[in-house]
C-alpha cells in the first residue's frame, strides 16, 4: 500500500539514513512524552469478546462498564431518556453557546461554463449562530404552532428537506411534542415519497420551498390526507396555485403562532404529552434498494441508546468541539451523529456537498467553502466523498514537479511506517501534509466514515494526509446506524472496529454462501445485532419483521443484517461480503457487487461504477461514470474529438478505459470473475447528491436493468 518512490536508489538511501538518525535521536524524549506506548497497546487490545466462549458469539466490547457480562448500556446522561431530554440538557447545561450555524449568503450568480451550461455560484460570508437557549425556544415555539394548526401527539409528522438549521429544529419540536417525524430522501422518485407519506397519514408535511416546488407539486394530487405545508424558508409570504384544501405556511409564521400567549401557555400547553422511551420519535424511510421504501419505526430509547454507544467511541467530545453537518438528516448516520454532539453541546455548522470545501461546484473561484470558514474538528463523511479527496489529492500529485512529488512520496510512506509501530510524525505534518489537511479546515481531530465500505487504500490515505484518525463504523437505519466503530487509535484499514457498548452481535451459519462461524482462521457468516438500539421494526409491514427481526428468551431484539462478516481474534468485525448483494455466476462462483465497486472506484478514470451481473451469465459487466478529466485527456491521445456524449460512446474509449479498470482491479487483487468483462460509459452526471449514502448509483439495481436494458442485451450478447 506504499506509494512507488520513483527517484535514484542511492539519493533514495542517504534519505532514509537521515530519517533514521533523526527518528534515533529523537525517539525516547518522544516516545515517553507523546504516550505513543499506550496508544500502541491500545490498537493491539482484545476489544470484543465472546459471551459464550463459542465463536458464534455473541460478541460484546470488553471496556463496557462492568465487563462483558454486565447488561448492554442504553442511557448517557442520568434521567435523559427520551430525545426531547437531549434538547433540554443541552440548553440547561450550555444556553449560551453555539448550538446551530448557517453561513449567510452574500451573492448568487449564474456561470457559463465552457460546454454552454450555466451553474449556479454563490458567495458566502460568515456562520449565524443561534446558542442552545435559542434553538430550544424556537423549537418550542414551532411545536406550539403545529399544535395551533391541529397536529396532534403521537400522529405522524413529515418532513421532506434538505440538511440545514431548520431541519434540526423542526425535530427537535418533534420530539418535544410528541410527534413521530417521518423522513424522506430528497431524492426518492415521486412514486416512493407519495407512498411514503400515505402509508403513514400525513396531514402535515414540513419542506423547502425548492423541493416543494421540484418535487412535491407533482404528487399533491396523490396525497389526498394532506392539509398543512410549512416551507422552512422565509419568503414568499403568499403561495399561489395549490389544490383546494391545502394550505401553506412560513416556518417563521408558524413560529409566531406558537408564540402567542393563548397558544404557548393556554390549552395547547397543558394538552402537551410528554413522550415516553417507548413512544415512536422517527419513521426513517430507507432508500429502497431492493423496492418500496420501508418505513423503520425508531423508537426515543432506541436511538438515545445508539447515541450512547457512538459517543463512547470518540475521545474527548465536549463543547469545544464543532461539527460540520452536510449529509442527509433524512439518514440515521447524519441524524445520530448531531444528537450525539447536542447531547456533549458542540456546534454545528451546516454545509452541503456543493459548498463543503473551497473547490466544490457551488463555491465561485477564489471564495471559501464552509470547511475554510468553520473549521470543524469533527465530520462523519461517506466512501462517496472520502474517495473523490482521495482522488483529487493524488491527481494534483501526479501534476507535481518530480522534487514536489518525490518529497511528498517519501513522506507518505515514512508516516506509514510510523504509525503502524503506534508513532507520530508533526514535521512531515506540518512541512508536507499542511495543505492537504486544509482541504477540511486543518483542524480535524476526528473523521467517522459510514454508509458504505470504505477501501483500504482511501482509508491509509487519509490517515495519512489529514493527520487524523478515520474511524469505520457500521450500523444500518434498523440498529439506528449503530453496530460497531474502530477505536481512533486502531490505525488498521479494511475492518469496521468492535461492537459498540449498546449492541452486541453474533454470527449466523450461512450454509447456501459458504460461510459458517466453524471457519478457520476466523468465524465468520451473516451479522445479527441484538440491543437496546434495535428499532420497533417496519412501518404496517408484519411480514418482514417476522423476516428480519426477533426477540430471544431474555426480551432482547435482534436484527438480521443480511450483510456477511468475519470476526478477528481482536473482536473487530471485517464485513466480507452481503446475501442480497452476491449473485452467483452461471459456473457457480459468487461475486460481491458491492465488493468489486468499492475496490473499481479508487481508478483515477472511474468518478463512479456500478456492477452488475445476471445468474446465466458467466462474467459482470459495469456502468461507469468517468472521470471527465481523466477520459478527456484519454481521448486527446488518442485523436479523438466531440462532445462529452459522443466520446462516452466511442466504442475505443469504452475498450481503452475497461483495459485501465482490469489493470486496476488485478492491481486490487480481485478474482478473474470478479473484474467486469464488458462495460458501458455513462455520460449522465451521477454525483454525490444523489449517490451520496449508498455506494454506487442511488439508482437501485432493479431499475438500472430497465434502465439499461438495451445496453444489458447488447453486453450479453443479445441474451
Amino acid at each position: 500500500m506504499k506509494l512507488k518512490e520513483d527517484m535514484n536508489p542511492l539519493l533514495l538511501q542517504v534519505f532514509r539514513s537521515v530519517v533514521w538518525v533523526c527518528s534515533f535521536i529523537t525517539f525516547l524524549p518522544w516516545y515517553f512524552l507523546s504516550g505513543a506506548g499506550t496508544n500502541l497497546d491500545r490498537a493491539r487490545r482484545v476489544k470484543a469478546r465472546s459471551v459464550s466462549g463459542r465463536p458464534a458469539g455473541p460478541y460484546r466490547a470488553t471496556n463496557q462498564v462492568g465487563g462483558i457480562h454486565q447488561k448492554l448500556v442504553w442511557s448517557l446522561h442520568l434521567g435523559v431518556d427520551t430525545l426531547d431530554k437531549v434538547m433540554v440538557h443541552g440548553a440547561t447545561r450550555f444556553p449560551e453557546r453555539d448550538c446551530l450555524g448557517t453561513r449567510e449568503v452574500l451573492n448568487e450568480e449564474d456561470e457559463l461554463q465552457p460546454n454552454g451550461k450555466v451553474f449556479k455560484k454563490v458567495i458566502l460570508g460568515e456562520y449565524q449562530w443561534m446558542s442552545y437557549e435559542e434553538t430550544y425556544q424556537a423549537a418550542v415555539c414551532f411545536g406550539s404552532g403545529l399544535a395551533a394548526l391541529g397536529q396532534r401527539p403521537q400522529c405522524n409528522i413529515a418532513i421532506f428537506c434538505e440538511t440545514r438549521a431548520e431541519w434540526m429544529i423542526a425535530a427537535q419540536a418533534c420530539f418535544i411534542y410528541n410527534f413521530p417525524l417521518v423522513t424522506l430522501y430528497s431524492t426518492l422518485g415521486g412514486a416512493a415519497i407519495a407512498h411514503g407519506l400515505n402509508e403513514t397519514e400525513i396531514t402535515h408535511i414540513i419542506t423547502s420551498k425548492d423541493l416543494l416546488h421540484s418535487r412535491l407539486m407533482a404528487i399533491l394530487l396523490e396525497v389526498p390526507r394532506l392539509q398543512h405545508i410549512i416551507v422552512v424558508d422565509s419568503k414568499p409570504t403568499s403561495w399561489p396555485g395549490f389544490p383546494r384544501g391545502i394550505m401553506v405556511h412560513n416556518l417563521v409564521a408558524v413560529q409566531e403562532l406558537g408564540g402567542r400567549p393563548d397558544n404557548s401557555l393556554g390549552l395547547l400547553a397543558v394538552a402537551r404529552r410528554q413522550p415516553l422511551p417507548s413512544d415512536i420519535a422517527v419513521i426513517m424511510y430507507t432508500s429502497g434498494s431492493t423496492g418500496i421504501p420501508k418505513g423503520v419505526m425508531i423508537s426515543h430509547s432506541n436511538i438515545i441508546a445508539g447515541i450512547t454507544g457512538m459517543a463512547e467511541r470518540i475521545p474527548d467530545l465536549d463543547e469545544t468541539d464543532t461539527y460540520i453537518g452536510y449529509l442527509p438528516l433524512a439518514h440515521v448516520l447524519e441524524l445520530s451523529a448531531e444528537m450525539v454532539c447536542i447531547s456533549h453541546g458542540c456546534r454545528i455548522g451546516y454545509s452541503s456537498p456543493q459548498t463543503l470545501a473551497d473547490q466544490s461546484t457551488k463555491i465561485k473561484k477564489g471564495s471559501k467553502g464552509d470547511t475554510s470558514v468553520l473549521k470543524p474538528t469533527l465530520m462523519a463523511a461517506v466512501p462517496e466523498i472520502m474517495d473523490r479527496i482521495y482522488k483529487n489529492v493524488m491527481t494534483k500529485v501526479e501534476e507535481m514537479s518530480s522534487v514536489q512529488r518525490t518529497l511528498f512520496v517519501l513522506a507518505y510512506n515514512y508516516k506509514m511506517e510510523q504509525m503502524t509501530k503506534g508513532y507520530r510524525t508533526p514535521l512531515c505534518d506540518s512541512l508536507v501534509f499542511r495543505k492537504v489537511r486544509s482541504l477540511l479546515g486543518g483542524h480535524m481531530r476526528v473523521l467517522l466514515s459510514g454508509g458504505a465500505p470504505l477501501s483500504a487504500a482511501t482509508q491509509r490515505f487519509m490517515n495519512i494526509c489529514l493527520c487524523c484518525p478515520v474511524g469505520q463504523g457500521y450500523g444500518l437505519t434498523e440498529t439506528c446506524g449503530a453496530g460497531t466503530i474502530s477505536e481512533m487509535w486502531d490505525y488498521s484499514t479494511g475492518r469496521v472496529g468492535a461492537p459498540l457498548v449498546c449492541s452486541e452481535i453474533t454470527l449466523k451459519n450461512w450454509e447456501e454462501g459458504g460461510y459458517y462461524s466453524t471457519d478457520k482462521p476466523n468465524p465468520r457468516g451473516e451479522i445479527v445485532i441484538g440491543g437496546p438500539n434495535v428499532t420497533m421494526g417496519y412501518y404496517k409491514n408484519e411480514v418482514k419483521n417476522r423476516e428480519d427481526f426477533f426477540v430471544d428468551s431474555n426480551g432482547q431484539r435482534w436484527f438480521c443484517t443480511g450483510d456477511i462478516g468475519e470476526l478477528h481474534p481482536d473482536g473487530c468485525l471485517k464485513i466480507i461480503d452481503r446475501k442480497k448483494d452476491l449473485v452467483k455466476l452461471q459456473a457457480g462462483e459468487y461475486v460481491s457487487l458491492g465488493k468489486v465497486e468499492a475496490m473499481l472506484k479508487n481508478c483515477p478514470f472511474v468518478d463512479n461504477i456500478c456492477a452488475y451481473a445476471n445468474s446465466d451469465q458467466s462474467y459482470v459487466i459495469g456502468f461507469v461514470v468517468p472521470n471527465q478529466k481523466q477520459l478527456t485527456v484519454l481521448a486527446e491521445q488518442r485523436g479523438l474529438r466531440g462532445s462529452w456524449e459522443e466520446i462516452c460512446n466511442n466504442p475505443d474509449m469504452e475498450r481503452d478505459v475497461l483495459r485501465i479498470i482490469t489493470e486496476a482491479a488485478l492491481s486490487a487483487k480481485l478474482e478473474r470473475f470478479e473484474i467486469p468483462k464488458k462495460i458501458r460509459l455513462s455520460a449522465e452526471p451521477w454525483t454525490p447528491e444523489t449517490g451520496l449514502v449508498t455506494d454506487a448509483f442511488k439508482l437501485k439495481r432493479k431499475e438500472l436493468k430497465s434502465h439499461y436494458q438495451d445496453d444489458i442485451e447488447r453486453m450479453y450478447g443479445g441474451k
